[in-house]
């Protein structure tokens, strides 16, 4: 799909806590992107959307919004949920095994994250550069 300024994007909405969505949504993005960006980045910006996608199904227990944007800056994608706490950053011990470590993912890989209201809900969002090819 191309929105109004002519980029590309990728849209999917997801079924309240169906985490069966999140390796859909990584082969989704997987053919959407293609070719793109240099070698890694793709896998990157894989890993960091099944990270948002599965945090805003577990923790909120509603629907999401999938949103993937390649333009001229590099490749933005947006998990809207339909809850409006913030996800709160953790910083995980050994006990929780591979349990919360999304958002230290996300904000050691992306070249840019946040989070922002968006009507009922919020968007946690992050951006990659996709360097040369």
């Amino acid at each position: 799909m191309t929105d109004e300024s002519g980029r590309v994007q990728l849209q999917r909405r997801l079924g309240r806590s169906d985490l069966r969505a999140v390796p859909e949504v990584r082969r989704a993005l997987r053919e959407f992107l293609g070719r793109w960006g240099r070698p890694g980045r793709s896998e990157v910006a894989e890993l960091l959307t099944s990270e948002l996608v599965t945090n805003a199904l577990v923790h909120t227990d509603r629907d999401a919004v999938v949103t993937a944007t390649v333009g001229p800056r590099g490749l933005r994608v947006e998990v809207r949920d339909f809850v409006g706490r913030r996800p709160r950053m953790r910083v995980p011990d050994a006990e929780e095994g591979t349990h919360g470590r999304g958002l230290v993912l996300v904000q050691s890989l992306a070249d840019a994250w946040g989070v922002r209201a968006h009507g009922v809900g919020k968007v946690v969002w992050f951006e990659l550069d996709g360097g040369h090819a």
